[in-house]
């Protein structure tokens, strides 16, 4: 019996041992199946040029674009404007923005959790597109940050030239926070509403473009029309400033579309590839328009066409091929045209530099069209069962929630900026320019 007895314990303990060993290996085939993440330096190399070329985009790039289509006198304030509101952005991302657009949350927004960038340190590390390989969460944050800045700064040249300086700025924080953030969270978070069914949004129709434009729109009539409008000349300054601007613009892109890749590969080289040929498709197809139209092909309207082609490939510059970049580039600068003639004029809004026309409606372009081009049989990356129709209504619905929500909280951050500093500075100050009134400066000495 006691031999028996001896013969089960040491079997028992045979098998025990024989469990733990297969446990033990099945461990370490899972540790073996799922390696260690990879950050690569070229793609942290990549990341951080991608994030300094959307600074370029906004200063000095925005900023000359922007100044150079505005009067003298008030070149200055919006040069004010544009930076101001981008670093008040930035400063605004670390405090809370990337913690409700990017830490967890559900389909509307995040959580406070990274709330002044709470737990996160050189150590952690943010998702790419590819499986096991990462970005130093840093990278990630400031990379960011630029976008949620220009958005901001977009939005100022629609009723530039007349609104107070505070007033825009207490705009921007509530626009920010109410508008900016859920749209970002939406559309970019894992599990964000139109994210997860699908919506496709490389670098920003909807989050930047179509944003910033709504937002815009609502300001110029709110802001009401500048003085002189529809009898005298607002003649942009200096188109110098602007094209310099647009061509700034066109090389900080490159860095806004190429560096939504998060990495450095076939994706990026390919987004920018269509960032090349739509804005050049673009330009063209803007001067054509305008030598039909008016005879003329003007410097203005080439830079603009510039800012509407690379608008409209944003969406799509990481989904589309070559071809369709270049049509989705034409389109966009054919339909801007009219955005800034025929449209502007059948909305009676004094939108000063354009932000609805171009980066509004071509956001708006650009976004239903990716749903197009991204089909796999013209070009597009798309897998074997996309659906140009079911993908067009993802795209459609990611429009007009974007329009709606940005609209109806633009108003609402607009009564509030006009119930504590008024929207609007007096007509005398405004004659006189809003260099000298708001700022106590001029930019040329007479």
């Amino acid at each position: 019996m006691l031999c028996i007895a001896a013969a089960f314990v040491f079997d028992a303990s045979a098998q025990g041992a024989v469990a733990q060993a297969v446990l033990e290996s099945a461990t370490t085939a899972a540790q073996a199946a799922e390696p260690e993440p990879v950050v690569d330096k070229g793609d942290v190399a990549w990341m951080l040029t991608s994030t300094l070329l959307v600074l370029l985009m906004t200063v000095p790039g925005l900023a000359l674009f922007y100044g150079g289509m505005v009067r003298s006198k008030n070149v200055l304030s919006v040069l004010a404007q544009v930076i101001s509101v981008f670093s008040l952005l930035v400063l605004l991302w670390v405090a809370y923005g990337y913690s409700l657009a990017f830490a967890g949350g559900g389909a509307w927004i995040g959580t406070f959790d990274k709330a002044f960038l709470r737990g996160v340190g050189i150590d952690t590390l943010a998702d790419t597109f590819s499986a096991g390989f990462k970005l130093p969460e840093y990278v990630f944050i400031a990379f960011q940050a630029t976008f949620a800045g220009i958005t901001g700064a977009l939005i100022v040249g629609a009723f530039a030239e007349r609104a107070r300086f505070a007033a825009v700025l207490l705009f921007a924080v509530l626009w920010f926070t109410f508008g900016y953030l859920p749209i970002a969270h939406i559309v970019w978070a894992g599990p964000g509403f139109l994210f997860s069914r699908g919506a496709l949004d490389f670098a920003g129709g909807t989050v930047v473009h179509i944003n910033a434009g709504v937002a815009g729109l609502v300001g110029a009539y709110f802001v009401g029309k500048r003085v002189g409008f529809g009898r005298e000349a607002l003649k942009p300054h200096n188109v110098t400033f602007t094209f310099i601007g647009a061509a700034l613009l066109w090389v900080g892109w490159f860095g806004f579309n190429a560096g939504s890749a998060l990495e450095a590969n076939a994706t990026a080289a390919l987004a920018f590839l269509n960032t090349l040929l739509a804005t050049a498709a673009a330009i063209l197809a803007w001067a054509l328009v305008e030598k039909t139209a008016k005879r003329k092909s003007s410097v203005l309207g080439v830079a603009s066409g510039a800012v509407a082609g690379l608008v409209g490939i944003t969406p799509a510059a990481g989904t589309v091929g070559p071809c369709g970049a270049i049509v989705i580039g034409a389109v966009a600068g054919v339909v801007c045209v009219w955005g800034v003639n025929g449209l502007k004029r059948l909305l009676r809004a004094d939108d000063s530099l354009d932000v609805f026309g171009v980066h509004g409606l071509g956001g708006i372009v650009g976004a239903l069209l990716t749903g197009v081009f991204t089909a796999p049989w013209l070009g597009g990356t798309g897998g074997e069962d996309f659906s140009i129709v079911r993908q067009v209504a993802t795209q459609a619905l990611g429009v007009g929630i974007t329009t709606v929500w940005i609209g109806v909280v633009s108003v609402l951050a607009f009564l509030i900026a006009r119930a504590v500093f008024g929207l609007r500075v007096s007509e005398d100050a405004e004659r006189e320019g809003l260099d000298i009134t708001s700022h106590g400066e001029s930019a040329y000495e007479l």
